[in-house]
């Protein structure tokens, strides 16, 4: 009896995470500008006369020349945003059970759970970043682009999966979603637990709402590093034919030799983007509550 009972509460708990995370499709729709303007952080300087000079020149170039182009690579998050906010919620509780059984403090447990998470997660997302990347760095019209699909068939058919390829800068993925959720859920958790909660719906979603923010701009602050070079070794490299940025850490020595406060580009719109994902877990709070109460 429990054999046949414990798979069918696993199976309903993964549907809830799934259902919760296909609410990331508005975040994206809403929020994809800033995040083809963040990769604003893939230039080196301004020694190439077509780079943006500023993070305003940047939105303005594209809204002038072309407002489509905010939307350049918007598909691969589309397709992978909902199974991996599925896997990072899924996973942040299944790991949060484990740690429970250990000598862990409650404090430290949720951020190891994060770390988990965030780890698993960016195995899962770091395809569909290298295509999305690919896309964005793109300066060809929005209309003139490859597919998304034509991009991942180019990308596999030159490369293929491996660290070369489809899974070009895994290690930086991992540090960017391992650090980010490590302190997000951490902090978030934590905080919400030691300020006593609001009787009043209002203030309490208040409450909520801005210990996501805060929680949300202390960790794009920390693991902005492992963003930048993410983007760089998974964008174009600045000289054809030759491999600049080749691993995580050997690209941010790079880059903070060479143009030192680059390690931070790209971090406003960053930080920007946090306002609907402040909510994300409230909208997985919620949802899943409700849907552990009614299904």
């Amino acid at each position: 009896m429990t054999t046949t009972q414990k798979p069918q509460s696993m199976l309903r708990e993964a549907s809830h995470q799934i259902i919760a995370g296909g609410s990331a499709l508005v975040e994206i729709c809403l929020m994809h500008p800033l995040d083809v303007v963040k990769t604003f952080q893939i230039q080196r300087g301004n020694s190439d006369p077509t780079s943006y000079k500023s993070l305003g020149d940047c939105f303005r170039t594209i809204f002038r020349n072309e407002i489509f182009g905010f939307y350049k690579g918007i598909l691969p998050p589309i397709v992978a945003e909902t199974p991996k906010r599925a896997v990072k919620f899924f996973t942040f509780e299944q790991y949060k059970k484990l740690l429970n059984l250990t000598p862990l403090s409650s404090g430290m447990a949720l951020s190891v759970a994060g770390l988990g998470a965030g780890l698993t997660e960016a195995v899962v997302v770091n395809p569909f970043e290298v295509v999305k990347v690919s896309l964005q760095a793109n300066r060809d019209a929005f209309k003139e682009q490859p597919s998304s699909f034509a991009q991942a068939r180019r990308i596999i058919k030159s490369d293929g999966f491996g660290l070369r390829g489809l899974n070009k800068g895994l290690t930086s993925t991992l540090g960017r979603h391992g650090v980010f959720n490590m302190i997000y859920f951490g902090f978030y958790f934590n905080v919400k637990d030691a300020i006593p909660a609001n009787p009043n719906p209002t203030l309490e979603f208040l409450r909520k709402f801005t210990i996501g923010l805060v929680s949300g701009t202390i960790s794009s602050c920390v693991n902005i590093p492992f963003d930048v070079a993410k983007s760089r070794i998974q964008g174009p490299q600045p000289v054809p034919g030759e491999i600049k940025y080749r691993t995580c850490f050997q690209t941010m020595a790079l880059v903070y030799r060479e143009e030192y406060l680059a390690l931070y580009k790209g971090l406003v719109p960053k930080i920007m983007r946090l306002g609907p994902g402040a909510v994300m877990l409230l909208v997985y709070e919620y949802v899943s509550g409700w849907l552990q109460r009614n299904w």
